[in-house]
């Protein structure tokens, strides 16, 4: 102590007690430095009064007073203290306080300091000041040296628009680098955050998720367990099993990158993606969805699936994307996608076909006649493949828009329903509830319907420029072609014994079905017919122009979509 303490306390004090105090002034607490001599002592700076007490075998001095002690720096200040002098320990009591060079502040009510250790464990009313960041807890263990300060047993950080809570945690005053666990809760004025484990600079304002969390702004809601969110970029990269949810629309991803400030998220490794408001669900194995555009974009195997009352649409092709009517037809605009033509095996080529297959262009799978309308559509490219209990179908191309629920089937397109299959240049399905309704073949129609056992190989055909089909509970009812029209059937009697073949002509036919099977046919305008007894014909020949049976294409199960 200073020599001004002694003058002014000096009387007050038994002359034993001043030749100790004496023998003990301006010296450091501990005497003897451990092995190494790297301890560094605790030096008396201040107290008002000082006593020599024992206790538990132990010669404490006691500091009361204004008492300001001071480490290589680093000062701690307190209304009165027991100190260990050959520990080098610390015991303070009120308006404790340690403040560091850099300008570190903590206060409690209570400290016991290790000095060799520089190990402070502070406890009620804990605060810690660095910067603009605060930290209060109950109970602290802070490191003068690390600079590191840990709670066990509940603890708030709060920096300038930032507030932190959680059972555990650690907070590194020098590196701004904090970690947190057991019920942590994150609130920021432009998000929030729920988790079990997580980090955090109060600097960079990036956020290190390293165990369940749910991240949630004024537009979405993100899960994750692995990763990071960068506040200030407003970009989030998670690197396990996580999900973003954004009103109707929610998809998640082994991956999941997330950029606020664009709308973009992308998921890579088993997609799954939904939208709620359209009953849509896709899987696929990447993914990119944007919140504020709202449009999906899958590639990687991708299957769509679309419910419905009744039945269930399940799609599958190399490519889908999701937007509005206008969306799609922008995004089409920007891109280039390669044309496919018709591969029709040599075995199956119908003889003295008319005219080949037109190949479609995509670009005119949506029209500029809608290009202001904002309903749902989607768009599927190359290889696709639909599976329903009520059709199945097959094409190159297909689209849909909520506007007319019609689904389009372009480039070789081929559909099935029980017993009967229908080609043409496209195809377009009506939709009802998840349902096929209806059925429209604007060019090019041709039906077939298998009839009699497989290996005769006979089958029912109609064809015409163009066809409209009707459907009931997922069965076809009848279908209407006109003009052109021609057909070869094979009628039976109330027994089921054919009665022959009978090929016609007319400008318009009404094909009935029944159990899956053609029943009859209504012959109107122009009509030409021609009946012959079954032996007098080769059945092989009677083939329609467009004849193509195409059934090893047909998915037979929702397996397939998956394959």
């Amino acid at each position: 102590m200073k020599s001004h303490f002694f003058r002014k306390n000096i009387l007050a004090l038994p002359a034993l007690l001043v030749v100790v105090l004496v023998a003990i002034s301006g010296k450091s607490m501990a005497q003897n430095p451990p092995e190494g001599g790297n301890q560094v002592t605790v030096n008396i700076n201040h107290a008002r009064l000082f006593e020599a007490v024992q206790q538990d075998g132990r010669s404490l001095n006691k500091l009361i007073g204004d008492v300001q002690l001071e480490q290589n720096g680093t000062l701690f200040y307190c209304d009165s203290a027991y100190i260990d002098l050959a520990a080098n320990n610390l015991e303070a009591f009120n308006n404790v306080r340690i403040i560091q060079p850099g300008g570190t502040e903590v206060s409690s009510d209570y400290l016991k300091y290790t000095g060799n250790l520089k190990v402070a464990f502070l406890r009620g009313n804990v605060h810690l000041l660095n910067g603009t960041d605060n930290l209060w807890c109950e109970n602290l263990t802070y490191n003068t040296g690390t600079k590191i300060g840990t709670y066990d047993n509940g603890g708030t950080l709060q920096t300038i628009s930032t507030t932190l809570t959680s059972n555990n945690g650690w907070y590194n005053t020098r590196t701004k680098d904090s970690r947190f666990t057991g019920d942590v809760l994150v609130s920021d004025t432009s998000y929030n955050v729920v988790s079990d484990d997580l980090g955090y600079n109060t600097v960079s304002k990036v956020v290190l998720f390293y165990g369940p969390s749910v991240v949630k702004n004024d537009k979405s809601e993100l899960n994750t367990t692995s990763g990071f969110y960068d506040s200030k970029a407003e970009v989030a990269h998670f690197t396990k099993r996580s999900s973003v949810r954004s009103g109707a629309q929610y998809v998640e991803g082994d991956t999941l990158d997330y950029d606020r400030k664009t709308g973009n998220g992308i998921a890579k490794g088993k997609v799954k993606a939904l939208d709620t408001a359209q009953k849509l669900t896709l899987w696929s194995n990447h993914a990119t969805v944007n919140e504020k555009t709202k449009t999906l974009l899958a590639t990687q195997k991708p299957v769509l699936r679309k419910e419905g009352e009744k039945d269930t649409l399940y799609m599958r092709a190399d490519t889908f994307f999701s937007a509005t009517y206008s969306g799609v037809l922008q995004w089409q605009k920007t891109r280039r996608f390669p044309e496919t033509k018709p591969q029709i095996p040599e075995n199956t080529k119908p003889k003295n076909r008319r005219a080949k297959t037109p190949v479609a262009d995509t670009s005119l799978a949506l029209t500029d006649t809608a290009a202001t309308d904002t309903t749902h559509a989607f768009i599927g490219f190359h290889h696709v493949l639909v599976f329903s209990d009520s059709m199945q179908a097959r094409c190159d191309s297909i689209s849909y828009t909520r506007r007319d629920s019609t689904l389009r089937l372009m480039i070789n397109p081929v559909a099935w329903s029980r017993q009967s299959q229908i080609t043409g240049d496209t195809l377009l399905l009506q939709n009802d509830s998840g349902t096929i309704r209806r059925v429209y073949v604007p060019a090019n129609a041709f039906v077939a319907s298998r009839t009699g056992p497989v290996k005769a190989a006979i089958f029912d055909q109609v064809q015409g420029k163009t066809l409209t089909g009707y459907f009931q509970n997922g069965e076809m009812t009848h279908i209407v072609v006109r003009p052109e029209a021609e057909s070869i059937y094979y009628p039976k009697d109330d027994s089921g014994a054919y009665l022959g073949v009978n090929k016609a002509t007319s400008e318009r036919m009404t094909v009935f079905f029944g159990d899956g099977e053609l029943q009859t046919i209504l012959l109107e305008e122009d009509v030409k017919q021609k009946m012959m007894p079954i032996p007098q014909v080769n059945l092989s020949e009677m083939r329609l122009s467009r004849f193509i049976w195409r059934e090893e294409e047909r998915p037979l199960s929702v397996e397939e979509i998956f394959k």
